[in-house]
């Protein structure tokens, strides 16, 4: 016998289903969470690394790792499902905080990095995807600032937690506790309570609507249109600042004297801002537009970097992470609405993932650019040559994108 339930698309019909997913990306989020503060000062106490290009590998493999997994979720999400993807990227996750607590060389460090772009980048995007399906055209701004602001706030909490564990008990094992429990969470919510979503696509495709090849998207969101191009090369830029406030900002502070519990605290205090005022500017970006949100935050985000690069307190650069995560908040969810608001629903899953795989090289890209300026020229040149290239990026946004929102 079929099923005579009625699937009707909106944030009010779904709410429910709207808001597990929402909890299991903050899960999502809290994986990558349990690194930001901790991670770095591993490699350097631990393990005893030198040089910031060697420390920072565990952002590379993580950031290229995720990349490809972006990739790979959109065409499977279309293919197979969105749930398959996200119960897969949990049982990626898993073994991650095993290893961390474990490793007894900086190896095993990448391997867990490497699962855990996995995880990210299949849990994640799988989230993204089943949120835009649920809620229909006209609410894709503020599904993606609830989405995000729980991924970051759950980074902002965990990155904070793990840091005021780490300065009682040590840097390992205690900190990555809190990943084994999140990790069984999250795998035991997206098997039992999470739904399928892609049947809520033929709410939106026309019935001649033609499936594009993959190829035929990939060059489409990467080059040829000018704002889906202007969008993941904006991404890719965001990340770029990320990877480094992920990986160099950590040492930078240790290197002026910070203790590790306040150098938690600034490693919070970024993610969280960007976390919490994603709910509005999500919001925002459905009534005024996606352009002028990415193109202001892209410049909000340069001006708090070379702040970063020039200060040498802990007030101001508490300050300053407030003005980073604001200005990653203006450009977060506003460029994941926007590739939504241009691809057709029939290949979406796929753009998504094709984007996503662009905004997460940047981890990879940060981490090299950061890390090899850094060896030759100083972590405050390091962190002011990336606060350039952002604003640069913006710029390029002002001049190839137009306005995307639906009216």
């Amino acid at each position: 016998m079929t099923s005579t339930r009625v699937v009707k698309s909106g944030l009010r019909a779904n709410a429910g289903q709207f808001a597990l997913l929402v909890a299991v990306n903050g899960l999502v989020g809290a994986m990558i969470g349990q690194e930001r503060t901790v991670l770095p000062l591993l490699a350097r106490d631990v393990f005893g690394l030198t040089g910031f290009t060697v420390v920072l590998t565990f952002v590379i493999a993580f950031g290229v790792t995720k990349a490809f997994a972006n990739l790979a979720a959109g065409g499977l999400a279309d293919r197979y499902g969105r749930k398959p993807v996200l119960v897969a990227g949990w049982l990626f996750g898993l073994p991650v905080p095993l290893l961390l607590i474990w490793a007894p060389e900086w190896g095993w460090v990448l391997v867990a990095n490497v699962l855990l772009g996995i995880n990210q980048g299949f849990a994640w995007s799988s989230t993204v995807i089943m949120k835009i399906d649920l809620v229909g055209p006209t609410r894709r701004g503020l599904a993606m600032g609830l989405n995000e602001a729980a991924g970051y706030g759950a980074v902002a909490l965990m990155a904070l937690a793990t840091g005021l564990i780490a300065a009682e008990a040590g840097l390992r094992p205690a900190p990555f506790f809190l990943g084994l429990a999140v990790a069984g969470l999250g795998l035991g919510a997206s098997v039992l309570f999470v739904r399928e979503t892609r049947h809520f696509v033929a709410l939106e495709s026309r019935p001649d609507a033609a499936v594009l090849p993959w190829r035929t998207v990939f060059a489409r969101t990467s080059f040829r249109d000018p704002s889906l191009s202007a969008v993941s090369q904006a991404g890719l830029v965001n990340n770029l600042n990320d990877g480094m406030a992920f990986g160099l900002l950590p040492l930078f502070y240790a290197s002026h004297g910070l203790a590790v519990a306040e150098i938690g605290v600034l490693a919070a205090a970024y993610p969280a801002v960007w976390g919490i005022a994603q709910i509005g500017t999500g919001a925002l970006s459905d009534r005024i537009g996606r352009k002028g949100l990415i193109v202001t935050g892209m410049l909000v985000q340069a001006g708090a970097i070379g702040l970063i690069a020039a200060a040498s307190t802990f007030a101001v650069w508490l300050l300053a992470a407030a003005i980073l995560g604001l200005g990653t908040a203006m450009v977060y969810p506003s460029l994941l609405a926007a590739v939504a608001d241009v691809a057709a629903p029939a290949w979406r899953g796929a753009a998504v993932g094709v984007y996503r795989l662009w905004r997460d090289l940047g981890f990879g890209v940060g981490a090299i650019v950061a890390g090899v300026i850094a060896d030759r020229a100083g972590m405050p040149s390091a962190i002011a040559v990336v606060g350039a290239l952002t604003a640069a990026s913006g710029v390029v946004v002002l001049v190839r994108m137009r306005e995307t929102r639906p009216r």
